[in-house]
């Protein structure tokens, strides 16, 4: 029943797709899950980008409970690695323009949903979790023990983002999609990778040194 710390706030941040399930309105009852782009915002809930006009979203409107999971298997085996199950509710978001920002960092082609007008976000507020990282890392957790640290503000991710763009040593291929007090969310040649800091950091000039060090370990490899 051990959890490693903060692994599964990592894996929220390690893929851009989760599986959602909602409870179908026809035939009534019965789950209903799809496949959608996510991304964490900065309580690292999943929010997802959905047509009015989807099965998913009208399943939402009717009953917003529902359950999320994220799955993270490099060799191609799904029982070999780590998955997450959330359970909650979903609600519509009304995104800042930081946010909006923020998700398109992670999904570029969302551009041309969000000109359509007819998509918006909803954001899942995560009841209770269960982890399973390998044998003998599993159990379930509250949302509360998810990450009990106060989200990072808006301002400090855009400042965060500006520092890194700009930073003298980094790779050209190298982009910063979003960064917490656990970790940067890395994007090198269009392949995301997840880049845990050490620790959590307190403040934004902790967060800096440990993305120049990211940056720094990214260069020489």
């Amino acid at each position: 029943m051990k959890i490693p710390a903060h692994a599964p706030l990592h894996l929220l941040h390690r893929t851009g797709a989760g599986t959602l399930a909602t409870h179908s309105r026809e035939p009534q009852g019965f789950p209903y899950p799809t496949v959608l782009p996510f991304a964490t915002d900065a309580r690292h809930r999943p929010v997802v980008l959905v047509s009015r006009l989807a099965e998913h979203a009208r399943n939402l409107q009717a009953d917003p409970r529902a359950g999320f999971l994220v799955a993270h298997a490099p060799g191609g085996d799904p029982l070999s690695g780590e998955r997450v199950t959330l359970v909650g509710r979903f609600e519509p978001l009304d995104p800042s323009a930081a946010f909006v920002t923020r998700y398109l960092r992670y999904h570029p082609d969302a551009e041309r949903y969000l000109a359509l007008g007819d998509f918006s976000f909803w954001a899942m507020a995560i009841e209770r979790l269960r982890y399973i990282g390998g044998f003998g890392q599993m159990g379930w957790l509250d949302a509360a023990d998810l990450d009990p640290l106060a989200p990072l503000p808006d301002e400090d991710e855009i400042a965060l983002a500006a520092f890194f763009e700009q930073y003298p040593q980094r790779p050209a291929r190298l982009e910063l999609a979003g960064v917490d007090r656990y970790g940067a969310d890395l994007k090198f040649g269009g392949m995301f990778e997840r880049h845990a800091f050490n620790e959590p950091k307190q403040n934004i000039l902790e967060i800096e040194v440990a993305l120049a060090d990211c940056i720094a370990h990214r260069a020489s490899n």
